[in-house]
């Protein structure tokens, strides 16, 4: 019972790590796999999880976006604050990160309000919101924190390569907002939620040297110097609330590619595929495989880091496994709706179908 509890929790950890086995049969293992492990990107990632997780603990993001809903009065411009606070957040704090924060927030501003006819469309907007606003920085999104390091994009470059899907996604997610929510009157209630300063403060200046070293500032290794030790003094719960399973995924996948590259048959195939399109080629993965394994794959058979940038961004939203934070969406949903999946599930697929076809044409002839 153990084992099927974590396998649902971690489906695609487990398929990783099944395939990352397969793979194994085929490629023994060998000194050559030491260089399949990515170590900066593991740690980058492994700090700014850390730090978020400190953030959250202390109601951080909450209290701001709680401060921003209150300042608007409609249902209409409440959800789209809603809506941008996750898209932003996902900038900041990763796509999965955002929605565990903010999705709470949706539903306690609309149920408190009286206006939980509105939370499927809003709960996909901010799903929406989470898996493409992560698309513009390197820590955004798990693959654009792999591929900014693996191909060492200059971040100059990489904000200007994510910029027109960037600022087309915020166009479109704009327009559905306004054109199918109501501006009718609507009410936040006041919390007595307080921040802690002093921690504020110390998880500020953690989050920064976060920062800093996914941009290069600092030496990677200097993040595992100092932040899990601070934590570990002020805060020992945020260490348990990192998304371990997330690294492991990475890890298994690192060990699939690295011996899916050595493979001949596989290469060629994925090679001619890639140079035929990369980015349709990535969109399609990300719809079977999720985009954070397409990522890590893909980028082992092809240079064209812009198209591939675009395809696991874009290809973030399509069908429910295209990105894990997908299914945190769904999870939050039914747990306050039971009975109401299939509708759910229909009216994401609606939106995220016809999102996922007008990026990828407007790109596609970019």
């Amino acid at each position: 019972m153990k084992l099927l509890e974590f396998v649902k929790k971690n489906v695609v950890l487990t398929v990783a790590i099944v395939a990352a086995a397969v793979t194994m049969l085929i490629v023994p293992p060998d000194r050559e796999y030491l260089g399949y492990f990515d170590v900066k990107t593991l740690t980058c990632l492994f700090c700014v999880l850390a730090v978020v997780c400190a953030l959250k603990n202390i109601s951080f993001f909450y209290i701001l976006a709680k401060r921003i809903v209150r300042s608007f009065k409609t249902v209409r411009m409440s959800v789209l604050a809603l809506v941008y606070i996750t898209f932003i957040g996902s900038m900041l704090i990763a796509n999965d990160m955002a929605l565990l924060t903010f999705l709470p927030l949706g539903y306690f501003v609309l149920s408190a309000a009286g206006a939980e006819r509105h939370m499927a469309f809003t709960f996909v907007m901010q799903n929406v919101a989470a898996n493409l606003g992560g698309m513009l920085t390197p820590f955004g999104n798990p693959q654009n924190l792999y591929l900014y390091t693996k191909f060492e994009i200059p971040a100059g470059e990489f904000v200007s390569i994510m910029l027109v899907p960037f600022v087309i996604s915020i166009l479109l997610i704009t327009v559905l907002c306004c054109l199918f929510l109501p501006a009718e009157p609507l009410q936040v209630t006041e919390s007595d939620t307080k921040l802690d300063r002093k921690k504020c403060i110390i998880y500020g200046i953690l989050f920064a040297l976060s920062i800093a070293i996914v941009f290069r500032g600092i030496p990677y290794w200097l993040g595992l110097v100092v932040i899990p030790p601070v934590l570990f003094a002020m805060d020992r719960k945020a260490l348990k609330m990192v998304d371990y399973p997330l690294l492991l995924t990475f890890v298994a996948f690192f060990v699939f590619s690295g011996n899916m590259a050595r493979i001949d048959a596989v290469r060629n195939l994925l090679e001619f595929l890639l140079e035929k399109s990369t980015l349709l080629v990535s969109v399609i993965s990300c719809q079977v495989i999720s985009n954070v394994p397409s990522s890590i794959l893909l980028s082992q058979f092809t240079d064209n880091y812009r198209e591939l940038l675009w395809g696991v961004n874009i290809g973030g939203v399509g069908t429910l496994i295209a990105s894990l934070a997908s299914l945190i969406t769904l999870r939050e949903y039914t747990s306050h709706n039971p009975g109401k999946t299939g509708s759910y599930v229909k009216l994401f697929s609606a939106v995220n179908f016809g999102l996922l076809f007008i990026l990828t044409f407007t790109m596609w002839n970019f």
